[in-house]
């Protein structure tokens, strides 16, 4: 009897989750260049649309160094899209955060990505629901 990990249902929801990742990436990538920004520069865009953050807490969202943040900051605040503040709460801290035609640009570039939101809305609510509760398990 093969083990639960290389079963071949087993084997080809990871192929399946491989693949969805992928097709998501590349998607992403497309979207962010029709903006003239990199995959990375988005990603960080989207995320200070959410709300303002520290530098070293963007790199740790995105899991990279803070000085690759320091980069991607400086390059969108060059573009208009970005700028830095200080934090209310730490004075010492300085917050980037979107500018105007920062969240304009981090929702149109939300709209454009159809990969996750078409597949989706063919599922049921319910389903929906059970395959976000069935990834939030996965990573526990």
């Amino acid at each position: 009897m093969p083990s639960r990990r290389t079963d071949p249902v087993t084997l080809e929801v990871v192929e399946l989750i491989g693949d969805v990742v992928a097709r998501y990436h590349m998607e992403y990538e497309d979207a962010a260049a029709r903006h003239q920004l990199t995959g990375a520069q988005a990603r960080v865009l989207a995320l200070l649309s959410m709300e303002p953050l520290p530098m070293r807490r963007i790199a740790q969202t995105l899991r990279c160094e803070p000085s690759n943040v320091t980069g991607i900051i400086d390059r969108l605040e060059t573009r208009g899209l970005v700028e830095r503040r200080p934090d209310p709460a730490d004075r010492r801290v300085k917050l980037a955060a979107p500018t105007q035609e920062g969240l304009h640009t981090a929702e149109r570039l939300r709209e454009s990505l159809d990969f996750a939101r078409e597949p989706l809305a063919g599922l049921s609510a319910d389903e929906r629901t059970a395959l976000r509760d069935l990834l939030r398990r996965m990573l526990g």
